[in-house]
């Protein structure tokens, strides 16, 4: 049995305004789910959402539907 490392990034559009998430997308196929956790807190928590709800979260955001504020 192996252990899976997650590869954690940020997404390109981040800045270094302190307010970003770190994903592992590695995850998704092996385990189905996408881990993400505050890239201000490295040992912090991680959250592991649904490979499927976290794309229809990225979507909903591609699309504008959470506004801009």
């Amino acid at each position: 049995m192996t252990t899976e490392t997650p590869r954690w990034f940020k997404s390109s559009y981040s800045e270094n305004g302190g307010q970003c998430i770190e994903v592992a997308a590695n995850f998704v196929v092996s385990r189905g789910v996408v881990p993400v956790r505050d890239s201000k807190n490295l040992t912090g928590p991680i959250l592991h959402f649904p490979a499927n709800s976290f794309a229809t979260f990225v979507a909903g955001v591609k699309a504008g539907e959470f506004g801009t504020d």
